[in-house]
């Protein structure tokens, strides 16, 4: 599976929305340079509170494209970084992914999958009423469905743009699929 990178941002400070720029960093080990989620150890607000030593597998938020067409049709208007994405893709099923798998994106950097993305409340903060077109239970399974993206963690650095290349590279069998994190 082979897509690209549609958009690339960071937030210096904490932020629902991050700045769309014309390239990121990555950096192994800690996440985007100059990002206020960049680091050994979580750095999500709330979940410093109570877990401050926990390592950090919400390093890089990687959001697909395609959900913003589909929020369109719904009558919401979302473009790359509004939702804390600092990486937006076109072409890859980042929610089929397998925990584990891994994105090549540009000339070098590498990032291994980590887990979904839960949406918060502050989503409904950002567009009211947005929070239920991302977070949704079928009715079926009783199982959750999180549309916002997924989370993972630098293994290899490297600049990123728009218009670089992802590949995935699905992990060994037996697949684990994505969870929250």
């Amino acid at each position: 599976m082979t897509g690209q990178v549609a958009a690339v941002s960071r937030n210096e400070a904490y932020s629902f929305s991050k700045r769309q720029r014309s390239s990121i960093t990555l950096l192994a080990g800690l996440g985007v340079e100059g990002d206020v989620h960049a680091g050994e150890t979580i750095r999500h607000q709330f979940r410093m509170t109570y877990e401050p030593d926990a390592p950090n597998l919400r390093q890089v938020h990687l959001m697909h494209e395609e959900l913003f067409d589909e929020l369109a049709l719904k009558g919401f208007t979302v473009s790359a970084g509004q939702l804390g994405e600092n990486i937006t893709t076109r072409g890859v099923d980042l929610l089929g992914l397998a925990t584990g798998a891994l994105l090549r994106l540009g000339e070098q950097a590498v990032l291994q999958v980590t887990g979904l993305r839960n949406p918060c409340a502050k989503i409904n903060d950002f567009r009211h009423g947005l929070l239920g077109e991302v977070f949704a239970m079928d009715p079926l399974s009783g199982e959750f469905t999180f549309k916002c993206g997924v989370m993972a963690v630098v293994r290899r650095g490297g600049t990123v743009r728009p218009d670089d290349a992802v590949e995935v590279v699905i992990p060994p069998l037996p697949h684990r699929p994505l969870e929250r994190v």
